[in-house]
């Protein structure tokens, strides 16, 4: 299990994920009750974005264990990529609510798009994995 590249992925992946909990996606001035007020993007501001991406981060971590049924391991993986995909639209939607030119993205911005990185690079690894498994079928 811990040998395959893909596990290493995965594992990239969900501390990713675990990680845009706290770090700010994008900081700048938005408007409350008419006045400016200085806050952080991150996921803990935001529901739909707090609960897709813990999501992400417990399916990858699941995902790990499910080796034995490459299949059902690759259909979650791309899934789980299409939702990571969704948080960072997410994110981009939630930027508009900043006051515009006050603000901008965060040098820890790049979290949320490692995800789905390395989430398509493990679906990579398990579809390598299952075409290596066919090979070896056949030649029995």
């Amino acid at each position: 299990m811990i040998q395959r590249v893909q596990t290493l992925w995965l594992l990239a992946a969900s501390a990713c994920a675990f990680l845009t909990l706290k770090l700010s996606f994008y900081s700048g001035n938005k408007l409350v009750e008419n006045k400016p007020l200085f806050s952080s993007l991150t996921a803990m501001n935001n529901i739909p974005i707090l609960i897709l991406t813990v999501a992400v981060a417990i399916a990858a971590l699941v995902i790990i264990f499910l080796y034995k049924d490459r299949k059902m391991q690759i259909r979650l993986t791309l899934a789980t990529a299409v939702i990571s995909i969704l948080i960072v639209v997410l994110y981009f939607l939630q930027t508009k609510k900043f006051i515009p030119d006050q603000g901008n993205y965060d040098f820890t911005a790049f979290f949320p798009f490692l995800v789905p990185v390395f989430l398509f690079l493990a679906a990579r690894g398990i579809y390598r994995d299952q075409k290596l498994i066919k090979s070896v079928d056949r030649l029995r």
